[in-house]
């Protein structure tokens, strides 16, 4: 039986949005591969490690920060190891107000046997 990348592609999103929010910064990690690519505000960020990851983004999102939700999620190209997506989210306060919504491109890849985000660019701080 094949896998779907589109579905695959989607899984380690909605595994990495849940992380994110859990603020679990191992199953965070497990969604990426590393080294990991940021390209935000003309600055090309590389993790080689998962240890800085979690931290960094927390430095990124801000004080106010409670929680993340996808937006939107828009295939771009797909092959049978990589998927491109054109998505977006939004960053919420403990009150429920919004931070801010930001698109970004995401490249989510089948390395080792396993599928997680390698690279993106993305419009947030």
């Amino acid at each position: 039986m094949s896998e779907d990348p589109m579905t695959e592609a989607l899984a380690v999103l909605d595994r990495h949005m849940a992380a994110l929010n859990a603020r679990d910064a191992a199953a965070l990690a497990a969604t990426l591969h590393f080294p990991h690519h940021r390209l935000s505000q003309g600055r090309l960020q590389t993790w080689d490690t998962p240890a800085s990851y979690h931290a960094d983004f927390l430095a990124r999102a801000g004080d106010g920060w409670a929680r993340s939700e996808w937006d939107w999620r828009n295939l771009v190209a797909a092959a049978a190891d990589k998927v491109h997506l054109d998505v977006q989210f939004t960053r919420y306060r403990k009150d429920g107000s919004s931070m801010g919504s930001f698109r970004s491109l995401w490249v989510v890849a089948k390395l080792g046997g396993r599928w997680a985000a390698q690279l993106r660019s993305s419009f947030a701080a």
